[in-house]
């Protein structure tokens, strides 16, 4: 199945400002409907799996902008609505992924790069169970945990999503044939082995030359599908809120297309 391409850079392509600690997750409230064209775009391009605008999004994040509790979940859920809203309007058959970004995404300051939050994994856990639970109520077809750099952030999110009743692929970003904590990938993709509810397995927002030892790897260890969507190779640097670098195949840094695909 085809992935689509990073959502930010198509809304950025729209004229849409993506700046701020929430990210794409600011224009829930704010442009619904630029979200549903940037969706339709990725539809009429090809891809088959539609993301949500919610990887950056948190209570926490709304709370600061004035939104309670239930707004908040109104948002989060929106997210899933507005993707299935554009998967509709395009008279296509594609899945919707609600994104699950990591803790460090969240802080709006590069560390889901870094990982070793110093947070232990039952305070991880409680952190991202909301954000799950708000996500899954509004029936997405997958839930992206996604750009995890960290083994005790993908045991966290494993847990928060246990029971949740949707599937879910979980997705580590790498660099150098490990994760970004530096945890061996075998231990890492090992956590996914012989849990029913992940459907797929790889990394995401990596050069693109780490995809193919690592899918591989991830299929061997786990035995189920590869998810794999690389950006195009720059390091992001988080004091400067840029990528920089060269890039491996085009130029704006951002996440390019992805696929899941059979192991």
């Amino acid at each position: 199945m085809v992935l689509d391409g990073g959502l930010s850079n198509q809304l950025a392509a729209q004229g849409q400002d993506v700046s701020g600690e929430l990210w794409t997750a600011r224009l829930l409230a704010d442009a619904p409907d630029a979200l549903v064209a940037a969706h339709a775009a990725y539809l009429r391009a090809g891809a088959e799996v539609v993301t949500t605008a919610s990887y950056q999004a948190s209570f926490e994040g709304f709370a600061r902008r004035g939104a309670g509790r239930a707004a908040a979940e109104r948002l989060f859920g929106d997210g899933v609505r507005l993707a299935r809203r554009a998967v509709a309007e395009s008279g296509r058959r594609a899945w919707v992924a609600a994104s699950v970004g990591p803790y460090g995404a969240v802080l709006a300051d590069g560390s889901e790069y870094r990982g070793r939050y110093g947070l232990p994994v039952a305070e991880l856990t409680r952190f991202h169970r909301p954000r799950v639970e708000a996500l899954a109520a509004a029936g997405p077809d997958v839930l992206a945990l996604e750009t995890v750099p960290d083994v005790r952030e993908a045991e966290a999110l494993l847990r928060a999503a246990e029971g949740c009743g949707v599937p879910v692929w979980l997705s580590y970003t790498v660099a150098g044939g490990r994760t970004r904590a530096g945890q061996p990938l075998r231990e890492a993709f090992a956590l996914a082995a012989g849990v029913d509810q992940v459907v797929a397995v790889g990394v995401n927002c990596c050069d693109p030359r780490e995809v193919l030892p690592a899918v591989g790897l991830a299929v061997a260890v786990t035995g189920k599908p590869a998810v794999a969507y690389p950006n195009s190779g720059e390091e992001w640097d988080g004091a400067a809120g840029r990528w920089r670098g060269p890039s491996r195949d085009r130029g704006d840094g951002g996440a390019t297309g992805g696929r899941v695909t059979g192991g």
